[in-house]
């Protein structure tokens, strides 16, 4: 086994994979994003195993941001990970001061050539529509129970996309299931895997 196969051993068996904020996610896209359907895409990525839980502990946004870069590079390079999410355990928890990291995020990919290759997602436990009561039902679909920021390769979503009926309607589809669920089903929801998964 040569470095670069160590390293890369090293990097998929890391402690943070069983983590009480890895596991809390796992469980939030098992029973709300799959289990609601909220992304159509993301049930064979889960089944495979081949979406990265990478634990972040960093606060702050430059260190974030080259962070970010890290992962960016590393999802180029292994081609078995369809997809990464970055998991804020102890940062960013402030809504506003996510939105200032999403921001730079979204201009460090155009800044590095990954402009058309990758793309964010995101997901934080404040989240709330530019338009919306912070109590909205609607904010659920994109309620984690940690802040995070989700890398998508744009060839892979492209494809799929191609393939899905309507994709333009799923956020409206997802805002409507939302709403008939009410705030109370994701509060609760989220509460229960928190209380599941304290980190100890």
């Amino acid at each position: 086994m040569n470095k670069e196969d160590k390293e890369s051993t090293a990097q998929k068996k890391t402690p943070e994979q069983g983590s009480a904020a890895v596991n809390a996610t796992k469980q939030w896209l098992d029973e709300i994003i799959i289990g609601l359907n909220f992304c159509p895409f993301a049930k064979k990525e889960f089944v495979n195993n081949s979406i990265r839980y990478h634990q972040s502990t960093l606060e702050q946004v430059k260190p974030a941001l080259e962070e970010l870069l890290e992962q960016c590079q590393y999802l180029q390079k292994h081609d078995d990970i369809e997809t990464t999410l970055i998991i804020y355990s102890d940062g960013f928890r402030g809504f506003d001061r996510y939105l200032d990291l999403v921001d730079y995020a979204n201009d460090l990919l155009i800044d590095s050539g990954f402009e058309g290759i990758f793309q964010l997602a995101t997901m934080h436990p404040e989240y709330c529509f530019a338009d919306d009561d912070f109590d909205a039902a609607s904010n659920f679909t994109n309620r984690s129970p940690y802040p995070m920021l989700h890398i998508i390769r744009e060839a892979s979503m492209a494809k799929v996309l191609a393939l899905y009926k309507e994709p333009e309607k799923i956020p409206e589809n997802n805002i409507a299931l939302a709403e008939q669920k009410g705030s109370a089903f994701f509060q609760n929801v989220l509460s229960r895997i928190h209380q599941k998964h304290q980190p100890k």
